[in-house]
């Protein structure tokens, strides 16, 4: 899947590195298995963990077709919003 990232127009930078995150987290993100529910407008969001162990909400809008995406942002879960992501995948059928 080809991604595209929103940048910051002040730093240039793509906006998931302002919440530490790389884009090959987002890709193992998206690429694996995880919790994906429709957001704002016509936005996803998609909850999964990485390689290394962190989970991350990516925030994305998909291109028509399904072959790429416009990543809008992506951050680590923490607290409850983390409890409740453990609570859900464990109530998920496998």
């Amino acid at each position: 899947m080809e991604l595209r990232f929103w940048n910051d127009p002040e730093t240039g930078l793509p906006h998931i590195s302002d919440h530490d995150v790389t884009e090959e987290e987002v890709r193992q993100v998206l690429r694996g298995p995880g919790l994906d529910y429709p957001a704002a407008r016509n936005s996803r969001a998609r909850l999964g963990q990485t390689a290394a162990g962190r989970y991350l909400k990516v925030v994305y809008v998909p291109d028509a077709g399904g072959e790429s995406a416009f990543v809008v942002t992506a951050y680590e879960l923490r607290g409850k919003a983390l409890k409740a992501f453990r609570r859900a995948k464990r109530r998920k059928p496998r």
